[in-house]
């Protein structure tokens, strides 16, 4: 028999395989990762059927494992293959929507015989879609009627049910019943040993129930109300224990010495803004103010920057840099492809002019060399680049990945800006930061905020900076959904309507999600998700694509090679096409840019290589084939490429989703606002916050779980005043061992050094 000593000093670190047994536990490890006491009762029911409740099937998420309480509707016996096969096929009502239920082999009569018309029941399984149905494929069931054990009819009828996220491996009543023998063999001892992290006054003042109740009645609810009351007492527990954390590393942080960076009268900045064609924005200057009231201070600045795009966070940023190399220093910029650097790199010597050409012939006296480092550079262009940062003749350095090898040496650096920095894991991001004499400064920078930034953010981790104001002559950019499944003459219009752009003189982006030729084929669901060589290494933050798993068919993603030859022989024959993605050579990929950026090409066909940086003002038109398997941030970074000129932005997401897919419902998202923090609340909403602490960005290993960002967000702010108010009182918690136990079950080795870095 399993063990049911409870006795250890923390109970919820006991492992299951105590009280559960070794098979039951291991399932739970493996597949869904619980593997103490603790795990189990933080994995909360994701809701609750009650007596004659009508679960709504029609809402059913695609290739996820569900449970649903529903009514037999039908059930048929069909023959195949001439006879010698047959398959049941069991119909599921519940007033809303049906489900399809279906069994192969020698089972079918077993089962024909069990799941008859009327009875009601529970039914577990993994969603898929066969002849445009949603069905379930040999699931699990437990019936809900008289043939049930008594105990089951009684729990079932007495109001509410809980219902587990669940696996193929272990049904959602088994995980109920390996919770009641958790509970009870805990109840059995009294919870003796268990440590309670939120402090008893907090706990009063609050009016939170005691933990041990909490998870009573979150597991075995008797009435709604008991569900609330377990809510509300673990949600805090998340947001206290969270803001803690995050309080004790803000703290840390100020300990750190950092070289103050204040820009030098009559320097380089001050050059750098007399030449400037035009007048910064209100946002622009308030929020330079910030930053450089935080390069002033002796501690590493640690900002986030968030603007609209187009809202000029680059001139920002390279103003931040200009100061700092006026203060002696370095400034690098880690950009995520060769093609974002390389145009990062032509912009900010183009704004810079002469004085980009310090220690140059003609350049100007307060100048700076200004060098760009890419992977692929010949080795005497790098050999000359490493040279310049090593002896501190290059203030500034744009560059990819390549500039955290180890062979990359710097003279002080003073600034690290990272762009698009969901793109860059921590490890990589930490490794640029060690190459100063003390820890530089840092800013990093998002034009739409994805989950986790925008978690951390509402937590109040990274001092924020917002630019939401756009600079004078941008252009409206209108949206429209383009549904070739249902309407597919609004195709043939959309390519009209890219040579009407090219016979006005402007010129059309048209995106695709991958390569094609060789190019090994990305399966449809996570296609964008799984980047091909555009990117010089794998996003940290956002597998947009995975929001595309709701995709009824299984084709390949539409290709760029294949489409820029469509395009170029049939509805745009006689524009000048051309292709650009990220397995072409660095020179390739410049010269296709300046071609188009000079006008000598009406449509660039293209992979997310233009998705953030590209600034060709000529450019109005914006195509993103496949649109379905972009995520909302991805898309709105895409749309921003256009409207940068005086002349209006169109955009057209090309689908084949049907109407009612949550595919369409995303994009119809986009359409209906350019406003990028509303799209990052829509993002989030759909796709939760992903580990706050970690670096998973899916749901599924999110610290939080009972918590959700944009609901609670009241609940963050209280959590975090109290929190920074303990830490000020006691920052090693020596009063508090109970908060430190919680502390360290939270902060395992990975998430403790993944805040140390930062």
């Amino acid at each position: 028999m399993p063990s049911t000593d409870t006795t250890r000093s923390e109970p919820l670190q006991e492992p299951l395989k105590a009280l559960l047994g070794g098979n039951t536990a291991k399932v739970m490890s493996e597949h869904l990762g619980l593997r103490t006491v603790g795990d189990l009762l933080h994995h909360y029911p994701r809701r609750y059927a009650e007596r004659g409740e009508l679960t709504r099937l029609s809402e059913l998420p695609l290739d996820e494992h569900v449970t649903v309480v529903a009514r037999i509707h039908d059930a048929r016996v069909h023959k195949f293959n001439r006879g010698t096969g047959q398959r049941l096929e069991v119909t599921l009502t519940d007033g809303s929507g049906r489900l399809q239920l279906v069994f192969f082999g020698r089972s079918v009569h077993y089962h024909q015989r069990t799941l008859l018309p009327g009875k009601r029941g529970m039914f577990a399984g993994k969603v898929g879609v066969f002849n445009r149905r949603l069905q379930l494929s040999h699931p699990d069931y437990k019936l809900l009627d008289e043939d049930s054990d008594e105990e089951t009819v009684q729990r079932f009828a007495g109001a509410l049910l809980p219902l587990y996220p669940a696996c193929k491996q272990l049904s959602s009543w088994n995980i109920e019943q390996s919770v009641a023998t958790v509970l009870g063999a805990l109840e059995a001892t009294g919870w003796r040993g268990l440590s309670d992290p939120l402090p008893g006054a907090l706990r009063e003042q609050r009016g939170l129930i005691a933990l041990p109740e909490a998870f009573e009645k979150v597991h075995r609810p008797r009435s709604k109300a008991d569900i609330g009351e377990a809510r509300a007492r673990l949600k805090w527990d998340e947001a206290f224990v969270l803001q803690v954390a995050l309080a004790r590393r803000r703290a840390k942080e100020t300990e750190l010495p950092a070289v103050p960076r204040q820009p030098a009268p009559g320097g380089l900045l001050d050059a750098f803004d007399a030449r400037l064609p035009f007048t910064l924005t209100d946002g622009q200057r308030e929020v330079s103010r910030e930053i450089f009231a935080d390069l002033a201070t002796e501690h590493p600045m640690h900002r986030l920057l968030q603007g609209e795009v187009g809202s000029g966070k680059t001139l920002v940023a390279l103003r931040a840099m200009l100061a700092t190399v006026d203060a002696g220093g370095q400034a690098a910029m880690l950009a995520p492809t060769e093609v974002l650097a390389q145009q990062h790199h032509r912009s900010i010597t183009e704004m810079m002019g002469e004085l980009a050409e310090g220690g140059m012939l003609g350049g100007a006296e307060q100048g700076t060399k200004v060098v760009l480092l890419t992977g692929s550079m010949g080795a005497a262009a790098r050999r000359k680049a490493l040279l310049d940062l090593a002896t501190g003749e290059a203030g500034i350095v744009v560059g990819t990945h390549a500039l955290i090898e180890d062979k990359v040496t710097f003279h002080d650096l003073g600034l690290v800006v990272v762009d698009e920095q969901h793109r860059f894991g921590v490890e990589q991001r930490d490794a640029l930061r060690s190459k100063g004499k003390q820890p530089p400064h840092l800013l990093v920078m998002t034009a739409t905020p994805i989950p986790r930034t925008v978690a951390m953010t509402v937590f109040g981790d990274l001092e924020t900076s917002v630019l939401d104001q756009l600079p004078a002559g941008r252009s409206p950019i209108a949206t429209h959904v383009v549904p070739v499944r249902d309407k597919p003459h609004f195709l043939t219009r959309a390519w009209e309507r890219v040579r009407e752009e090219a016979e006005a003189g402007h010129q059309t982006y048209v995106v695709c999600p991958r390569i094609g030729d060789d190019e090994e084929t990305a399966p449809a669901k996570g296609a964008a998700a799984k980047r091909t060589a555009d990117e010089e290494q794998l996003p940290e933050g956002e597998a947009d694509g995975d929001e595309g798993a709701d995709s009824e068919e299984k084709r390949p993603p539409l290709a760029v090679l294949d489409i820029a030859d469509q395009l170029a022989s049939g509805p745009l024959a006689g524009l000048r096409v051309a292709a650009l993605h990220g397995r072409m050579q660095p020179e390739a990929k410049d010269e296709v840019m300046r071609r188009f950026a000079a006008g000598e090409v009406d449509v660039l066909v293209a992979t997310t290589v233009i998705e953030v940086g590209v600034n060709v003002p000529n450019a109005t038109g914006m195509v993103i084939m496949d649109a379905d398997r972009f995520g909302v941030s991805q898309l709105h970074q895409l749309r921003g490429r256009v409207g940068r000129g005086s002349a209006p932005g169109l955009c057209l997401l090309v689908t084949d989703m049907p109407q009612e897919s949550p595919a369409r419902a995303r994009l119809q998202a986009v359409a209906a606002t350019l406003d990028g923090f509303e799209l990052s609340r829509i993002d989030l909403e759909q796709r939760r916050e992903g580990d706050v602490l970690g670096q998973a960005q899916s749901g599924v290993r999110s610290s939080l779980r009972m918590l959700t960002v944009i609901e609670d967000e009241e609940v963050i702010a209280e959590a975090r005043e109290e929190a920074m108010a303990l830490v000020a009182a006691d920052p090693e918690l020596a009063g508090h061992p109970e908060l430190r136990t919680a502390l360290a079950a939270l902060l395992d080795e990975e998430r403790e050094e993944y805040l140390d870095k930062g």
